[in-house]
């Protein structure tokens, strides 16, 4: 079962290597989508040496408009059964996506995010952020009544056909809780499992900012009342 990694990239050239290195070599079947939002660093010239990889497609763009546009743009060539998304730091470990995707098949779920919360030993990079985090999922489980623990994970593993169908509208980080509540407006489970955490500080390149987590709440809100594509989640496809 093929997996598609999509690996929004922003001046990320001090961990890329190793990130790209560490998805690569997992035991599976992916295909891994980096996609490069108008970089200042050497960024590129790293990907560049990836372009023969015969599972890395590479994907430029110009300017950099955020996070979503990014992933946006990747879901446009994904074609695994199932899509994930990997930072290009190294907060998450890949080792966790095989977890995620084992749990996918055996269940046949349609998506599988990976919990920090649920993982005692996680790190915390900020306090505040932290309890944005847990407001975050309070609020989207009050409104959608998902009955998650996580909102804010960057490991968010949806079906492709699903995740294409939810014609994302996200351009900056409010990719996450637009997925949340498209899954929950429609009724559809979201399975969870704890994964591993280890955050950078601002001085390491961390990017997400304050007005990044009232923008998630106005999205959480706003999707609650407005329409929303209806999602086939009958059987996966082959």
């Amino acid at each position: 079962m093929r997996l598609s990694v999509i690996m929004p990239l922003y001046n990320e050239a001090e961990t890329l290597r190793e990130i790209l290195d560490k998805v690569l070599s997992l035991d599976i079947d992916l295909e891994l989508i980096a996609v490069d939002n108008g970089s200042t660093d050497s960024t590129a010239d790293i990907l560049d040496g990836y372009r023969s990889h015969p599972d890395v497609k590479i994907i430029s763009r110009r300017k950099n408009i955020g996070k979503g546009d990014a992933v946006i743009a990747g879901l446009e060539q994904a074609e695994g059964i199932y899509t994930v998304i990997q930072d290009g730091d190294l907060e998450y470990d890949p080792g966790d996506i095989v977890s995620l995707l084992e749990t996918a098949k055996k269940n046949d779920v349609v998506a599988v995010f990976g919990s920090r919360i649920m993982n005692p030993n996680s790190g915390i990079s900020y306090h505040r952020y932290l309890w944005g985090g847990k407001l975050l999922t309070i609020i989207a489980n009050f409104l959608y009544g998902v009955g998650i623990t996580d909102e804010s994970t960057c490991y968010k593993m949806v079906r492709t056909d699903i995740l294409k169908s939810m014609k994302l509208e996200c351009r900056r980080f409010e990719f996450c809780p637009e997925v949340v509540a498209k899954l929950g407006r429609n009724n559809i489970r979201i399975h969870e499992i704890p994964i591993n955490y280890y955050p950078r500080n601002f001085e390491e390149g961390k990017k997400i900012r304050w007005h990044d987590g009232v923008e998630a709440i106005w999205t959480l809100l706003k999707y609650r009342f407005q329409s929303v594509p209806k999602l086939f989640a009958g059987q996966k496809q082959d």
